[in-house]
């Protein structure tokens, strides 16, 4: 869900996937998860995505055609993206990634399952939720024995850990399948409980949330609460600067499913539309 940028990262960290894919794979997404999902995928085999509109295709492509070259063996010619839902329906094992939200998630997921339907139960269906039950996505759609929760992070092609979130309806081959296509894909897989939160953000938000309220309390600046903590506690991001890069919708939405209270420094910049990196300002004004 978070990480470094490309920026941050040096040249020998990237990896290409071991092997073409076992698994036919598609992706309902046009986000940054998406998008480098497929990256990654896109060394070892050809990938369709499906994107909603003409601007979505428009946005990832730019996206993929920016990554793939930074991503060692990836070719931006091997992924497919199309406005078309019907262009996932060969798909094996398909990846909902879209916006984090229960009933959106929920309806697509419906779709993708009738969609496939004519391969009987072979078809593996997938979310990258950070925060949503996927016992409650498992039932929506209506296949929870061959539902997982595949939770990757920001940025995808740097980012090694993969959660892997199975309810108690998962069947084993779900998650046989699931593991063997995170090896293949060269991600480290962690089997996590269905719980708010799974093991990441379960113990990461609460530590973000303390930063935000300190740095209210404290009335430092947000670059002295982030290099102490870089530079003391070796970490390679500040929790500030994490929100920022996380989004801070997308951090209350976590927070909101882990029962903790938005800091109020948090809540007003998110009601001025200062949502972090992406909007141009959050903790940080990034149009300096």
């Amino acid at each position: 869900m978070w990480g470094r940028g490309w920026a941050d990262v040096r040249p020998a960290e990237t990896n290409h996937g071991k092997g073409t894919l076992t698994e036919t794979l598609g992706i309902a997404g046009s986000g940054t998860i998406a998008s480098g999902l497929a990256i990654v995928a896109s060394a070892s085999t050809d990938v369709v995505l499906w994107a909603r509109s003409d601007a979505s295709v428009e946005r990832v492509n730019k996206a993929i055609a920016k990554g793939a070259p930074r991503f060692e063996g990836a070719d931006a010619d091997r992924i497919k993206v199309s406005t078309n839902l019907s262009a996932l329906d060969s798909s094996t094992y398909l990846v909902e990634a879209i916006v984090e939200d229960h009933d959106s998630k929920a309806k697509l997921l419906a779709d993708l399952a009738e969609l496939t339907k004519h391969q009987g139960d072979e078809t593996i269906l997938s979310t990258t939720t950070s925060s949503l039950s996927i016992g409650e996505l498992g039932k929506a759609s209506g296949h929870p024995e061959r539902f997982i929760g595949l939770h990757v992070f920001n940025p995808v092609p740097m980012m090694k850990l993969i959660e892997v979130v199975s309810s108690p309806e998962t069947s084993a081959e779900t998650k046989k399948r699931t593991l063997a296509l995170c090896e293949q894909l060269n991600k480290v897989a962690v089997e996590t409980p269905d719980t708010p939160g799974f093991v990441v953000n379960r113990l990461l938000f609460p530590y973000l949330f303390d930063a935000a309220n300190f740095l209210a309390e404290s009335g430092l600046e947000p670059k002295a609460v982030d290099d102490a903590m870089k530079l003391g506690a070796g970490l390679p991001m500040g929790p500030l600067a994490l929100l920022d890069y996380v989004g801070l919708d997308v951090s209350k939405a976590i927070g909101d499913s882990l029962s903790l209270k938005t800091p109020a420094n948090m809540e007003k910049l998110i009601s001025e539309g200062a949502l972090g990196k992406k909007a141009g300002r959050g903790f940080y004004d990034y149009a300096k």
